[in-house]
């Protein structure tokens, strides 16, 4: 995947759409359309934008007039209210240290579809009870459609428009579910239509909250020891960090750049994730962590002790990445 790190810069809104289109006439895919799933905040972004162009406004007042009013969500907004940010709990990043707020990241003011909703767990209940048929509404026919078409995920899974419908071990039981991470915040949205109950677990700390709420709804569903991961952040030279300095590839994944900004490095993911770029904080002459999210990166050599691999660690508890260097620094 073809890197473009201006898309996510701090540029203002109506300039980053425009990079949007530019990254776009320039993006390869890297299969033939339907053969592969990947998950795209890139592509959340692009609905949005797609759909508030085509009813000639903005993603925000489209969301606004289309569903919310609709709901009669009152604690509910991109931008929120007064009262809303005097209820709003403080966010805290993956060191548990608090988070700037989530609309002070541009990239958020930016792409609104992927990420940046305020919301509360009441509000969130009354939209699921909409799209399980508990309440009357005038959406409710479009709930229903959002699951008729359906794409294969390579674990069983199948992606439907928004939801993921997840098959339950060897049965024909499924969970529908939604979750979100974004600045010291994270969601989760599940339930299961068979037996029609559903369920909103909401954080102020960046975790993995799938247990939770999965547990709630099948009891068998273990829950996970919890666990806080503490990162001491020491110092080094930058003749070391200037080694690291390069891009490493993952196939099928895109371009992990690693750059020097003053006396750390940064990291800039693949554009698909939807994530800006982050600041590297060194805890072994090797291994790095991200404040603002649970991501680390781990460094490799390989003969003659040259750096040719980087191993990184996603927010969402998958497996390492391996990618490996395809551009040394000169």
């Amino acid at each position: 995947m073809p890197d473009d790190a201006s898309v996510y810069d701090d540029s203002s809104a109506k300039e980053s759409v425009q990079k949007l289109y530019g990254f776009l006439s320039r993006y390869e895919p890297s299969h033939a359309p339907g053969t592969e799933w990947g998950y795209s905040n890139i592509g959340y972004w692009l609905l949005g934008q797609a759909l508030a162009s085509r009813a000639h406004t903005d993603y925000e007042t489209l969301l606004e007039t289309r569903i919310i009013r609709r709901l009669k969500l009152t604690s509910t907004a991109i931008t929120p209210s007064p009262p809303m940010k005097a209820r709003l709990a403080v966010g805290h990043n993956a060191v548990l240290q608090p988070a700037p707020p989530y609309s002070s990241v541009s990239i958020y003011s930016a792409m609104p579809a992927a990420g940046g909703l305020a919301s509360t767990v009441n509000e969130m209940l009354t939209f699921l009870s909409v799209c399980m048929g508990y309440e009357r509404s005038p959406l409710a026919s479009s709930m229903a459609l959002m699951l008729n078409q359906r794409r294969a995920i390579d674990d069983g899974s199948e992606q439907a428009l928004g939801w993921v419908v997840m098959r339950e071990g060897k049965s024909d039981d499924r969970l529908i579910m939604h979750e979100g991470f974004t600045w010291g915040y994270a969601s989760h949205v599940a339930w299961d239509p068979k037996n029609r109950v559903g369920v909103v677990v909401l954080s102020n700390q960046l975790a993995g909250l799938g247990d939770i709420a999965h547990h709630l709804l099948r009891s068998n569903v273990p829950l996970e020891t919890p666990t806080v991961t503490k990162h001491t952040e020491i110092k080094l030279d930058s003749g070391i960090l200037d080694t690291y300095v390069g891009e490493y590839e993952v196939e099928d994944e895109g371009l992990f750049k690693i750059a020097r900004d003053h006396d750390f490095l940064t990291i800039h993911v693949p554009p698909g994730w939807g994530l800006p770029k982050f600041r590297l904080h060194p805890e072994s002459g090797r291994d790095f962590f991200v404040a603002d999210l649970a991501l680390r990166a781990t460094f490799r050599t390989g003969p003659g002790g040259r750096v040719n691999e980087l191993l990184v660690y996603p927010p969402r508890g998958q497996h390492a990445l391996s990618a490996h260097r395809v551009i040394a620094p000169r």
